[in-house]
Parts: structure tokens; sequence; C-alpha cells
């Protein structure tokens, strides 16, 4: 790899005007789709094939006059009267007659008006034809024509539904996106700019990972138009783009700074930076693309489309690493390595300051070393001090609750949120999100023994805890099932919602005689939830299964070592268990609302956990690499363990602390500016790269490869004869030319 990153770097550094013009025309031609890629995002991808809910959504289309996802306005007086109240019902129907697949019928509006004379708040249903994302595009259309968060004549409109909330939801996003960017890019500037003391190195990163954000966003509208994507892949592609993008152009720009600082040349310093940690961060983009790629072992199209954003985003941050970095390093020349004049006089003004400008500079050990020495010397007692805590962090986590809500995902000011809490308060909490029930029978149409039995099913229903109306069956055109429309008297999104679909299915109409003749399939969204949550829960362990496979193999190749991946897997797992733990913590047990202002959720959203997992290992395996390929080529020059982990450490530390507090940044911007799922994903990153960066890789690191001593390196000779060799930090070209020198007479 060595080799072909030379070339690589020949090929920009002779070429570098045109590999920057060809990234501000595939920018240039980015731009407006990256603006527009939210419009095609879905808030579907939820369906689990093979389960009742996924059954229920196939069988809905023999009812053409059920909507799969209702739909409804609410009026709400805000200063206005009566009358216009009531003109408020007219621009409702001239909306949903302006709207595709959504109608508002003389008699429903006349009701409307009705009620409009005798009530503050008026809910309106509406008629919704089509499947799930037609309803979907009904509410973001009606959201726009009805001015939705606006006071229009003393009146305000709320779009409610289950499909309301996730139209609502990619407002929220878009919103929270641009205070996360507008937050997280300064904030990143300010640390690069302490790291490198030069504006324009440390406008490098920043540069770069605008760029993958912006293609990247590209790509996710026209993967839009093709297939599903999750609302949730436009934040969750920019936190992690950002993250890796100015994660690996600071690994490769940090080498080229070092070089250049040994008396290499400009074009020599970028041709080692680029065969070393250029190859470095292919590696290791590659490796967080397989560790991304395990979510495709669940089946559910949202977590392919989360699997496939991050994916993308990775990648072109990897490309943008060893192609638009270098050109612009060639171009800028010295000024991509020298602190600015500004940087320099502030720097120099301080050190005034604080009177250490005439300090002789300091001598002996470097921390690293002194470090390195202290937990040396009583490795156990350190290690276990660290594993301990890293356990203790993790006690949460043996109770993580899985689920999924999209009315929790919005501040209780949100109009949304609003609306839906009024709609809950004309009809049923439930009234949104209905249960379906389909009943199909093996012999015979709904009629004679088959009609009894369903009758006496809809009674049963009507007499179970939780439901408060089951409306008249609906026939499908063969007249061989029915459906039933059951309402719940709560939210259907909480915990108590979701046990009566646990308790409906269980039963699954066995009291009534009904399972005998048919079969009972439950659906709607309070099932989907159930299904999505039981699909992880029960699908997880693949996904670590997967990561830990990887894991070892990619790092037995890299360290050629049988014991080190060992160990560094075992690492991957106390730091996301210690980061499982917080989430449950500050999300499900709510420890810490009163502090960080968060409203806690009394779950976990199901997606986190999945996800937060692919990302921390394939993340981790960049610190792991690019610290253990320096101790083993520290370990191969001097054949001692102790004084190999010291140097690696020293060589390596500046820029693993760097990277992590750079993405610690940009997680914890998301944390805190985000929907709780957004935020969830943040924390948890931005947990476990803290602790990864400081607990594992100060601590647990060197202490145990102590207490391994020799053991570290073992590999058998039949291993070692099979395995290639993946040694990216070391210079092989460098070497080679030192071999190819004659020996001094």
């Amino acid at each position: 790899m060595q080799s072909a990153m030379n070339r690589l770097s020949v090929f920009v550094r002779d070429h570098r005007k045109l590999v920057l013009a060809a990234w501000v025309v595939l920018l240039v031609a980015s731009v407006p789709f990256a603006s527009r890629q939210t419009e095609n995002l879905t808030s579907g991808g939820f369906e689990v094939p093979g389960t009742q809910s996924a059954e229920v959504d196939a069988q809905v289309e023999r009812f053409p006059e059920v909507s799969l996802e209702p739909l409804g306005i609410v009026l709400e007086q805000r200063g206005g009267d009566t009358a216009q109240l009531q003109a408020a019902v007219g621009r409702v129907q001239e909306a949903a007659a302006a709207t595709d697949n959504v109608d508002l019928g003389d008699a429903a509006a006349a009701a409307a008006r009705e009620a409009a004379a005798q009530e503050q708040v008026v809910l309106i249903p509406l008629d919704v034809s089509g499947s799930r994302e037609d309803a979907l595009d009904v509410a973001k259309d009606l959201r726009e024509e009805l001015d939705v968060g606006e006071v229009q004549d003393g009146v305000q409109a709320y779009v409610v539904g289950q499909q309301a909330l996730w139209a609502g939801l990619q407002e929220v996003q878009k919103e929270d996106l641009e205070k996360a960017e507008a937050t997280g890019f300064p904030a990143i500037l300010i640390v690069l700019l302490a790291v490198f003391g030069s504006v324009l190195a440390a406008l490098l990163p920043v540069g770069l990972g605008i760029a993958a954000v912006i293609v990247t966003g590209a790509v996710i509208y026209f993967l839009a138009l093709a297939m599903t994507m999750s609302v949730f892949v436009t934040n969750m592609a920019s936190l992690l783009g950002i993250g890796v993008a100015v994660d690996y152009s600071l690994f490769l720009l940090a080498r080229y700074r070092d070089e250049i600082h040994a008396g290499r040349s400009r074009p020599e310093a970028l041709d080692i930076a680029m065969r070393t940690s250029g190859a470095t961060v292919v590696f290791s983009g590659l490796t967080v693309v397989i560790s991304l790629a395990g979510l495709f072992l669940l089946d559910a199209a949202v977590m392919r489309s989360l699997a496939i954003g991050a994916i993308v985003v990775v990648l072109f941050a990897i490309l943008g690493a060893v192609t638009l970095l270098p050109a612009l390093i060639a171009i800028l020349g010295r000024r991509a390595d020298e602190p600015g004049r500004v940087v320099s006089a502030t720097g120099l003004l301080i050190k005034r300051l604080t009177g250490r400008a005439n300090r002789p500079p300091r001598t002996g050990p470097s921390f690293w070393v002194r470090w390195t020495a202290r937990l040396m010397r009583r490795p156990l007692l350190y290690a276990s001090l660290a594993a301990a805590f890293m356990l203790v962090l993790a006690i949460p986590a043996l109770s993580l609750n899985f689920s999924n809500g999209a009315l929790a995902q919005f501040d209780e000011s949100n109009e949304t949120r609003r609306g839906a809490e009024l709609a809950a308060q004309q009809a049923s909490p439930g009234a949104s999100a209905p249960v379906l029930v389909v009943a199909d029978f093996d012999e015979g149409d709904v009629a004679g023994d088959n009609q009894a039995a369903l009758q006496r099913y809809v009674e049963e229903l009507e007499g179970t805890e939780g439901v408060a109306q089951v409306q008249e069956p609906q026939i499908s055109d063969d007249g061989t099932a029915a459906l039933l429309t059951v309402i719940l008297d709560r939210n259907p999104e909480s915990e108590q919602g979701l046990a009566v679909i646990d308790e409906l299915r269980a039963e699954g109409g066995s009291v009534s005689g009904l399972d005998e003749l048919a079969t009972v399939s439950l659906g709607g969204a309070t099932a989907q939830t159930v299904d999505f949550a039981d699909l992880i829960s029960g699908g997880i362990w693949k996904i670590i299964l997967f990561v830990l496979v990887c894991s070892y193999l990619i790092l037995l190749v890299v360290l050629r070592s049988v014991l080190l991946p060992l160990k560094a897997v075992v690492m991957n797992l106390l730091t996301v268990g210690a980061a499982y733990g917080v989430l449950v913590a500050v999300f499900q047990y709510g420890w810490l609302d009163s502090l960080v202002g968060y409203d806690s959720l009394g779950f976990i959203n199901a997606i986190t956990p999945p996800l937060l997992l692919a990302i921390v290992f394939g993340l981790s395996m960049d610190y792991e690499v690019f610290l253990l390929s320096r101790i083993r080529e520290r370990y191969l020059a001097t054949g001692d363990n102790r004084r190999a982990v010291a140097e690696g450490l020293q060589q390596s530390a500046k820029v693993i602390t760097s990277a992590a507090l750079i993405m610690v940044v940009v997680f914890g911007t998301f944390a805190l500016t985000g929907i709780p799922q957004i935020k969830e994903i943040g924390l948890g990153l931005a947990v476990a790269i803290a602790l990864d960066a400081t607990i594992v890789r100060l601590v647990l690191v060197p202490a145990t490869m102590e207490l391994m001593g020799d053991w570290n390196w073992y590999l058998p000779d039949r291993l070692d004869r099979i395995l290639p060799h993946a040694d990216f930090e070391t210079d092989v070209e460098e070497q080679r030319d030192e071999d190819r020198e004659p020996a001094p007479v």
C-alpha cells in the first residue's frame, strides 16, 4: 500500500491544481443537491420483514377504504374569534383540495365549522389515501400550505398524526444541524489552532470536513430518490463526517509537519506523510467501513440507510484526506506548516505575560516517559483501577431498554408536539396511531361462523384494558379478511401502549376462537415499534460478533501478534459498555436532567446501540493502529518492551489526544443541540472516544502491556509466514534507501 500511496502523492503534487479544480467542480455541483437532501428522506424503514406488523402493511392494500396513516388538522384560537376560527376551516379545505392523496369533504368541513362555533380548539379528521410515504408527503405539503407554526388571523393550525410527527421532525433536524455545524466548526478551529499554531493549517482539516459533508449530502439526495433513506441519516452523516474528516486530516498533516521539522524538504515530507500516515488513514477508514457494514446484518431499511450514509461520508473523508488535503498542502507550501504572524505574536505575548519567555527549556524525560514509568511500576494496580472504573460505568447498561418514538423527540415547546397534545385532548391519545388488526380467514368469507367469531373477538378487544374504541370491521375486496381499527386510550408510544400490543398478541384471538379460523396479525405504528425493538435486542449479537471477529483479524495483520488484538477487542468492549451505561443513566434513568437540561425518555432509541457499537469499534481501530504500530516499531528497534511503550506513546500521544479532543468537541456539539435520537448518538460517541483516549490509551494499554511483557508480541512462526505485512507507520521506502546505501568503511 505504501508504494501505491507514494505514487498517489507524486501525482497529487505534480497535478495539484487539477486535483483542486476537480474538487471545486464536485463541490459546486454538490451544493444545490446537498441543500435539498432532506426532501425525500422518509419516516419509514422501521418495517421488519416476517413480523406481524409487516404482514399487516402488506394486507392493508386489500382494504381500499382504510388509511394506513391517519392525519388530521388541529385549529386553535390564539387571540381570534369564532368567525376567524370558522374561516380557518375553509383554509384547511382549500389546502386539502390543493394537495394530492388527501381530501376534506363538505360534510366534514361543515361539522368542523359547527364545532368551531362552540369550541376554541377544533380537530378535523382528513381522508388520506396511499402508502405511508404518501401520508408523509401529505403532512409536509399541508405544513407548508397552512404555514404551520405561524398564527394567522388569530388562529394557529397544526398537522397531527404519526406521519405529521415525522414531517415536523425533519424540520427540527434541519434546524439542529445548522446549529450544530455553526457551533462545532468554530470550536474545532480553536482546537486545531492550539495544536498547529497556524491559521491556515487549522483551516485545512475544517475545510476537508465541510467538503466531505457537502458531497455526502448530495449523494444522500440521489440515494433517497432510489431507496428508503431515514430522516436521521443527514445529522448522523454530518456528525460522523466532520469527526472522521478532521481526524484523518490531522493524522496526515501532523506527520507532514513532523517531517518538515526533522529537516525534510516539503515534497519529500509530503511523500513520507502520504505513504505512512496516509496509508494508515486509508486502512483505518476502511476498517470503519467494515465495522459499519455490520449494520446490514439487521434486516431493516432504516439500519441499512444509516449504514450507507455513514459509509459514504467516511469514504469521502478518506478520499479528501489523500487527494484534496495533499493538493492544498502542496499549493500552500510553507504557509501550511509555519505559524502565522498573529499566532506567533499572540504566543509570545502570552509567554511574556505568564513569565515563561525567559525560562530555560525543560530537560530530562518527557511527560509520556515519566507517565509510562509510573504506570509500569504498579501495572496491576493501575490496570485494575481503570478496568473497575469502566465496569462501574457499564453497570446501568444491564437494564438497557430499547424503544422508538417520534413524539418523544420533540421539545415541549415545539409546535408539532403542541398539536399532538391538543389532538389527544380532543380525541383519544391513541387516535393518531391506531392499532390495525387483520384477520385473514383460512376458509370461507366473513360470514356465518366466521362472523360470529369475529364479533366475539371485537367484544374481547373492547374489554381489554388500554383499548378505548374498536371501529366497525372493514371487509377486504374478496370478502375473506377483516380489518379492525383499534384506538388505544393511552399514548401509543409509551411503555403502557406497547404493553397492550404484547398482551393482544399473546392472546391472539384464542378466547374468541378466532385463531382457529383465521390468521390474526397486529400492525400499525405501535406494533411496528415493538417489532423493531425486538429486532434490535434479538439481533445486536450478530453485529457484536461481526465487529469482534473483523477487529481481531485486522489487528492481527497490522500488529502481527496473537494476544494484542485480543486485548484490544476486550478494551473496546469495555469502552462500548461504559458508553451504553452512561446513555442509560442519562436518557433512561434521567440522572442528569436537571444539570444538562435533558428530558429523559425512559428508554434508549433502538437504532442507537447498534450504530454506536459499529462506529466506536471502527474509530477505536484508528487509535489502536496508530498507537500500537508505533509501539511495535520501537519494540522491533530496541527489543525492550517498556521502552517501546514509552517511546511509542511519546511519538503518538499528542496526535491521538488532539484527534480525540476534536472528536469529543464534534460529538459533544451534537449531544447539546440535537433531538434526543441525535443527542444519544453524540453523547455516546463523545463518552466512548473520551474514555478510549484517556482511560484506555493512557492507562490500560501501557499497564497491560507491562503485565504481558514479551507475550505482547507472540506470533507462531507458521502464522508469521502466512500473514501479510501491513506496517504503515514505518517508512518502508526510506528503509529501502538506507539498505541500498554502502556500509561505511
